[in-house]
């Protein structure tokens, strides 16, 4: 671009479309709707299933919910899955969690590590957890 052309834009496009306002106005963007998205998204809603080993939803399961406190991890919640497998925690207030299933006689699952972007953030696992016997 020539200083001609410079000079032929109007004022307003010359003092707008330049980097030292785009580049700002676009980071504010992105912040912006960064924090749009953790307000609403923050509940620390945990959901997820409990399946046995064939598969099949398993009911009455205890879940646990484990977060991380400096060193290791503590246990802060336990939920029984509903009928169809399902359970949820809400008021999950770390970043750093775990979650693991048991119910006797059906077996136990593996903890399974969540790292979430944010604190509190909502979150449903990808895949169920699955009891094991001797797991």
């Amino acid at each position: 671009m020539s200083d001609e052309d410079d000079i032929t834009r109007p004022r307003w496009q010359r003092l707008l479309l330049n980097r030292f306002v785009l580049v700002p106005l676009t980071l504010a963007l992105v912040a912006g709707g960064w924090n749009l998205y953790t307000l609403r998204h923050d509940d620390g809603i945990v959901t997820g299933q409990v399946v046995d080993d064939a598969g099949a939803p398993v009911a009455d399961a205890t879940v646990t919910l484990w977060t991380f406190n400096f060193t290791t991890f503590a246990e802060t919640a336990k939920v029984m899955s509903r009928r169809d497998g399902r359970f949820s925690f809400v008021g999950n207030p770390s970043h750093n969690i775990q979650v693991s299933a048991e119910k006797p006689g059906t077996g136990r699952s593996a903890r399974v590590p969540i790292r979430l972007y944010f604190r509190s953030q909502n979150v449903g696992l990808p895949e169920p957890l699955r009891l094991r016997q001797g797991g």
